[in-house]
C-alpha cells in the first residue's frame, strides 16, 4: 500500500492511502477508528493494518478525493528521529577522492550514520530554501526506511520485522557549510539540517519483496535537475543493508516506530560526486526530481 499525508480542500492535514488516483482519508473512511496522522498510525500499525485490510476490500465505495483536490506533503512530517547513513561504497570513494583523501578503514567495519533534523521534513512539490550563507547547494539521491516497531539490540537478520515501509529521500546538502564545519571532525550539522525531502508516499515493505535479493533491492534510481537526468544508480549496489543499519542503530539504544533511516547517497547520486564540471551547484529556480522504481518521483523547487 501507499500511505500519504495530505492537506484536504479545507486545508486540514490528514493521513490516508492512495488507490490509483484516489486519496482516501483513513479517519473519515473508518468513521474515526483510524487516526488522522501517520505518526499515530505507525505507532500502532500492526493493529491498524487489520482495519485497513477490511476497508480496502470495498474501497471503491469509500469516500475519496482526487489528487487534484488535495496537496501532498511529507508522508511522515514529524518523524521521531532521523538517522542518515553512508552505506554506498562508490559514494564514499568518490567523496573522499574529491576531498583529496582516502576511505577510512573503519568505514568497512561498521555502517556509519549521523543524526539530522526531524523537524525540517519537506514533501513533494514543496519549495526548499537555499540557506543564506550557502553557495554550493546539492541534492542527494537516497532511499529511506521507516521503523514500525520498537526494539533494541536487533540483529540484522531480524531487522525486517521492524520495518514499516520505504520512501524516497533527498538529503539536501550545503556543501560549503558542511565541509567547513567537518574540518573540526564534527558535523555535517548545519550543512544538512535546513531541509530533507521525503515522499511522495510511504510504500509498505511487502511491495518491494519482488525486487529483493540478499537484503538489497533491484531498484533503478535517478536524479534530474530541470528535466535533465544527472544521476543514475541502483539500490542493489549498496554495501550495507538496512538490516545492517538497523543493527547498528539499535545497538544498546531503543529505536521507535516513526524513526527514519536513510541509506545515504547512491554512487554518483549528487553534484559533489559528478563535479561542477558536469553541472553547476543548485540555484534558486532549479527543480530537482528524484525517481526510484516503485516509489514514484519526488520533486522540489529551490527558492
Amino acid at each position: 500500500m501507499k500511505f500519504v499525508t495530505f492537506y484536504n480542500p479545507e486545508g486540514q492535514m490528514r493521513a490516508g492511502w492512495l488507490e490509483g488516483t484516489r486519496v482516501i482519508d483513513m479517519k473519515h473512511a473508518s468513521k474515526g477508528e483510524l487516526p488522522d496522522n501517520m505518526a499515530d498510525f505507525i505507532k500502532e500499525n500492526e493493529k491498524y493494518m487489520a482495519n485497513i485490510e477490511v476497508l480496502s476490500q470495498g474501497q471503491e465505495n469509500l469516500p475519496a478525493y482526487s489528487l487534484e483536490e488535495i496537496r501532498l506533503t511529507a508522508p511522515l512530517p514529524n518523524p521521531v528521529t532521523f538517522r542518515d547513513y553512508v552505506a554506498f561504497e562508490t559514494h564514499v570513494k568518490n567523496a573522499t577522492i574529491r576531498n583529496g583523501d582516502t576511505v577510512a578503514p573503519e568505514w568497512y567495519e561498521m555502517p556509519i550514520f549521523y543524526f539530522s533534523n526531524p523537524h525540517a521534513m519537506k514533501g513533494p512539490g514543496e519549495e526548499v530554501k537555499r540557506p543564506a550563507k550557502c553557495i554550493r547547494l546539492d541534492y542527494e539521491l537516497e532511499l529511506a526506511c521507516i521503523i514500525g516497531k520498537q526494539g533494541k539490540n536487533i540483529k540484522a537478520d531480524e531487522a525486517e520485522d521492524y520495518i514499516f515501509g520505504y520512501t524516497i529521500l533527498n538529503d539536501w546538502s550545503a556543501r560549503d557549510l558542511q565541509m567547513k564545519e567537518m574540518k573540526v571532525l564534527l558535523g555535517p550539522a548545519k550543512g544538512k539540517d535546513f531541509a530533507t525531502s521525503i515522499g511522495p508516499y510511504l510504500l509498505t515493505k511487502d511491495e518491494l519483496e519482488p525486487f529483493k535479493t540478499n537484503g538489497r533491492f533491484d531498484l533503478e534510481m535517478t536524479a534530474a535537475v530541470n528535466g535533465e537526468i544527472l544521476s543514475r544508480g541502483n539500490f542493489k549496489d549498496i554495501y550495507y543493508t538496512f538490516g545492517d543499519m538497523i543493527e547498528r542503530a539499535s545497538e544498546e539504544v531503543t529505536i521507535y516506530p516513526g524513526d527514519i533511516i536513510g541509506s545515504g547517497t547512491v554512487g554518483f547520486g549528487c553534484i559533489m560526486e559528478l563535479g561542477p564540471e558536469v553541472h553547476r551547484w543548485l540555484e534558486p529556480g532549479d527543480e530537482v526530481e528524484l525517481t526510484i522504481t516503485e516509489l514514484g518521483s519526488l520533486k522540489n523547487r529551490i527558492i
